[in-house]
């Protein structure tokens, strides 16, 4: 499954909307998918959304999307 992943750059200040990234990560599990990104970054998760059919078309056909993996 891929999940988009929304989260904020810095753990220590209040989360701004004008401030959210995203990133899009494929794991099993939402559970899953959380516990990667926080192993591996600093990032401060504010929501993660699984994606599938006709929204994962869409969102493919931005420019910027890009699967993110982590190294072991």
């Amino acid at each position: 499954m891929i999940y988009k992943v929304y989260y904020q750059n810095d753990q220590k200040r209040n989360p701004k909307r004008e401030d959210t990234h995203s990133l899009y990560l494929e794991a099993p599990t939402e559970v899953e998918a959380r516990a990667l990104v926080e192993a591996h970054t600093e990032h401060n998760i504010e929501f993660i959304e699984a994606i599938e059919g006709e929204t994962l078309a869409y969102e493919q056909k931005n420019p910027n999307y890009k699967l993110t993996e982590f190294s072991e």
